[in-house]
């Protein structure tokens, strides 16, 4: 006998006023799996009665209750999450399981001559085996129509094309002004599932304004600054058309015999793709402050400011303070260069800082008086110091009854440095070098960069700069000979820093590799513009380098290590060097961004010369599955279907 498995299609019944969509993954095995290891269960449950839509839909009517009967018991997977009413309800559906029935109430008040839909999408499953229903989606009026007609597509972050979870997608009347997002719920709504996808259901033929909001407030508007947003730009027109789809019929649980195409009615449109961004200008509030080491100070801000807060001490200098900061001022230390500053344990001080009201999200100038002490306060530090020096004097005792009279004095707390050249680098590296705290003195006489072997090294030219807005930090540039060796060498108390901490001597031997040990990628880009941006990614989608495309639309990199690469594209339209987002408000898309599906093998010694059409696919189809952040999301819990796959491997093995 042949065993048959469904693809998604449509169950229909009532037709003026209840309307399933059922997509069932079904087979023939026999139910039940018990000790003799006979085949799982692999049929989802059936639909076997239901409240009856005419005594359910009734406009004026609160507390609505409807209540489906299944032909095994069933639960419900993450109801919260997947069940989507439409229109939206301001009072969250009560669903219920008991035993073979599932019961939802809807506490609304129903509209006058509305559709209403539950979508259940893939929550309802057998209690035995989980397998699921599928795509369920239960119908009624309160009017004399039903509208069956049907809106999808896919929700994808607008800076990384990443599928988003849990993003709601609404429709407004193509009339409607853009306010209307602000002040008014989405007229239809859908969510998306773990990969972005998302069904519209009961729609009413005609045109609309589509949207998708991550709704942290739940009121199904645009109503916070901080809700992630994203539209299209122009109207979609709602229609269906008869297609077909091709099912399988199976032989066993892993053979399969012949395909069956089976007509049904395709909704459209059915391939949107809306970007969903979090504007620039995010509400900033101030976070903490705290002192967890006497001689700094750190203040936290929720979003990024053009500016720093201003900090006026009240009880101690201000010229002591020296600022270490983020790019956007919203992580700050303050380091005190006063050891009497360091060892007071109350510091007392006003911050005026940019913040925003949360419901215009206007930013004003805010000021909080702040009081910080240190997680040590100064009389717990001196006796663990005390504590610390007895233990010397007792180590020196026992030296002395030894003979050993080597170090006499308490060891010293040195400058401490991060970043130092080891190995090989790039001859377009500048190694980045970092100090344990802000330095007062930098002597550079003191500081040697040395080219050549041990026996015939030459002093090399070298230039030591601040790196910009890292307080402890300095770029090392030199012009690097490929293929040659360079030793840096640091002398003792050649930087000193503002606690009075000078450096050990430090030596650090490393190597320019050759040319030939690097790869050369060009990608050229010609359905681009010159605001094209493309970035050379590592396999874990990390942007390792950037580079403006030329008037030949090409981006050249160069001495790039041998390894695996990805790439990708912006379009940077203000022309400011980065990615972008995006202003409803204002009408404005975040910028595009593009992925290259193409996997760069780079070996030494070999040019890659890449054409990239970056409209060649649709935007779902272009990120590699490499560098998906859902990935795993994919591997669901296992039905019956394949358990029983899984046996049959076992079997064999």
């Amino acid at each position: 006998m042949k065993k048959l498995r469904r693809l998604p299609g449509y169950h229909i019944a009532s037709l003026y006023i209840i309307h399933f969509t059922l997509y069932i993954a079904l087979s023939c095995a026999n139910p039940g799996s018990g000790p003799d290891g006979g085949p799982y269960d692999e049929t989802p449950p059936r639909v076997v009665g239901m409240t009856a839509p005419e005594s359910a839909g009734k406009a004026g009517k609160a507390g609505t209750k409807v209540s489906i009967r299944f032909s095994e018991p069933v639960k419900i997977d993450n109801a919260q999450e997947k069940i989507v009413v439409s229109p939206p309800q301001m009072e969250p559906p009560e669903v219920n399981v008991s035993g073979r029935t599932v019961t939802v109430e809807l506490l609304d008040t129903l509209k006058p001559a509305t559709t209403y839909t539950i979508d259940f999408a893939d929550a309802i499953t057998d209690q035995t085996e989980g397998n699921p229903l599928g795509q369920f989606t239960y119908l009624f009026t309160t009017g004399e129509v039903i509208d069956t007609m049907e809106v999808s597509g896919h929700v994808l972050s607008a800076d990384g094309l990443e599928p988003m979870k849990g993003v709601l997608v609404g429709l407004y009347p193509a009339g409607a002004p853009d306010s209307l997002f602000h002040t008014q719920p989405m007229q239809r709504v859908g969510r998306t599932d773990a990969f972005g996808h998302f069904s519209i259901k009961g729609v009413a033929q005609g045109q609309y304004r589509v949207v998708c909001l991550e709704d942290k407030d739940q009121d199904f508007r645009f109503s916070m600054k901080g809700e992630k947003v994203g539209w299209l730009r122009d109207l979609i027109q709602t229609s269906s058309r008869p297609d077909v789809r091709y099912d399988t019929c199976w032989r066993d649980t892993v053979r399969w015999d012949s395909i069956r195409v089976v007509p049904y009615t395709r909704f459209l449109p059915d391939d949107l793709v809306l970007l969903c961004f979090a504007e620039e200008g995010q509400p900033r509030h101030f976070l903490k402050a705290n002192r967890e080491h006497p001689d700094r100070l750190n203040l936290f801000f929720t979003a990024p400011s053009d500016t720093a807060p201003r900090l006026s001490p009240l009880n101690f200098p201000a010229a002591v303070l020296h600022l270490e900061h983020t790019e956007g001022y919203d992580t700050l230390t303050y380091w005190i260069a006063d050891t009497a500053v360091v060892n007071q344990d109350t510091l007392r001080m006003t911050i005026s800082y940019d913040e925003s009201d949360d419901s215009t999200g206007l930013r004003a100038l805010a000021t909080d008086t702040l009081e910080l002490l240190p997680r040590l306060l100064r009389s717990r530090r001196l006796k663990m110091e005390q504590e610390e020096h007895a233990r010397f004097l007792k180590q020196l005792e026992r030296r002395h009854k030894k003979g050993d009279y080597s170090q006499e004095e308490p060891p010293l707390t040195f400058l401490s440095l991060e970043g130092l050249p080891s190995r090989s680098l790039t001859p377009m590296a500048q190694p980045l070098i970092t100090f344990s705290e802000p330095l007062d003195t930098l002597l550079t006489s003191g500081i040697h960069l040395l080219l050549g072997p041990d026996t015939l090294q030459a002093e090399a030219p070298y230039e030591l700069l601040p790196a910009p807005g890292r307080l402890r930090s300095y770029l090392l540039r030199a012009e690097w000979r490929p293929g040659q060796q360079y030793e840096l060498r640091i002398d003792s108390a050649s930087a000193i820093g503002l606690m009075g901490h000078h450096n050990k001597p430090e030596a650090s031997r490393f190597r320019i590799s050759a040319d030939d040990e690097f790869g050369t990628v060009f990608i050229t880009v010609p359905d681009a513009d010159s605001s094209c941006v493309v970035e050379l990614l590592n396999d874990r989608g990390q942007t390792l380098r950037r580079q403006a495309v030329n008037q030949d639309l090409r981006a050249e990199f160069y001495y790039v290590p041998p390894g695996t690469y990805y790439y990708r594209c912006f379009f940077d339209r203000n022309a400011d060097g980065r990615w972008t987002s995006g202003s409803y408000d204002q009408g404005r898309q975040a910028e595009e961004v593009f992925y290259s599906p193409v996997k760069l093998e780079v070996i030494a010694n070999f040019d890659f010369d890449q054409t990239w059409l970056v409209h060649s696919l649709p935007l779902t189809r272009q990120k590699p599955d490499a560098l998906l952040k859902t990935k795993n999301t994919k591997e669901r819990k296992a039905g019956g279907h394949e358990k029983n796959i899984q046996r049959m491997k076992e079997k064999k093995q």
